[in-house]
């Protein structure tokens, strides 16, 4: 099959410069002929599977419609991904360290990401109370996220935040939108499941990114 760069990158919910850039370094498995690019649809789609993207074939069912038809947290998490024993112990050196871990930008893009995270915690803390922290940019990055993803973050030592209760943050969920209406949605959903002290409880054993996932389903009733 073959549709253009832009085509592909959009069906994947990436940033072109992104893909154009996999592609030459043959992480992904498509091959640039001219302003086309040549591939086979299967083993697209079971690549975007092992690296929690979507490969939207049709175009009614792009990222365009991402705004009305909003994600449960579950998909968003699994985009995100899970790091543990994040070592540093200031604020500003873990959202570094998350940014760092981001596998869909570029090195400009999650400097870009960083410094927004940076100028949105010098503003109030991020830090909720109980231990955990849901950083996010002050407003969408829409001109580098398309989809939404929750990177989450166990810290090797808790990390003051200055967090609302004065207790020292040992996980964080970094939030990143294309929308408003897209954070408030995920923010509700992250929000409802950290009231809970199972949860909480739950999250203090640092579990491994699948039981975290199978938990996330269980509370969000799929």
């Amino acid at each position: 099959m073959k549709l253009t760069i832009n085509k592909i990158a959009e069906r994947l919910g990436l940033p072109t410069a992104t893909m154009d850039r996999w592609i030459r370094q043959g992480r992904i498995p498509v091959q640039k002929s001219g302003i086309e690019c040549i591939f086979r649809q299967s083993v697209l789609k079971k690549w975007a599977e092992a690296h929690n993207l979507e490969f939207a074939i049709s175009k009614k069912n792009s990222i365009k419609s991402e705004d009305t038809v909003l994600e449960n947290l579950l998909q968003v998490m699994k985009r995100g991904g899970v790091f543990h024993h994040i070592q540093d112990d200031t604020v500003e050196g873990v959202l570094k360290s998350a940014a760092d871990n981001m596998i869909h930008f570029s090195i400009d893009e999650k400097e870009k990401i960083f410094l927004k995270l940076l100028e949105r915690e010098k503003l109030t803390s991020t830090g909720i109370g109980r231990g955990i922290a849901i950083p996010h940019p002050r407003t969408p990055l829409t001109d580098i996220v398309i989809h939404p993803a929750i990177t989450t973050c166990f810290f090797e030592k808790p990390v003051d935040f200055n967090a609302v209760d004065d207790r020292p943050v040992f996980v964080m969920f970094v939030l990143l939108s294309p929308s408003i209406k897209t954070h408030l949605h995920l923010l509700s959903r992250l929000s409802f499941c950290v009231r809970s002290d199972r949860f909480i409880d739950f999250l203090k054993t640092f579990p491994a990114s699948e039981q975290l996932f199978e938990e996330i389903y269980s509370m969000e009733g799929i």
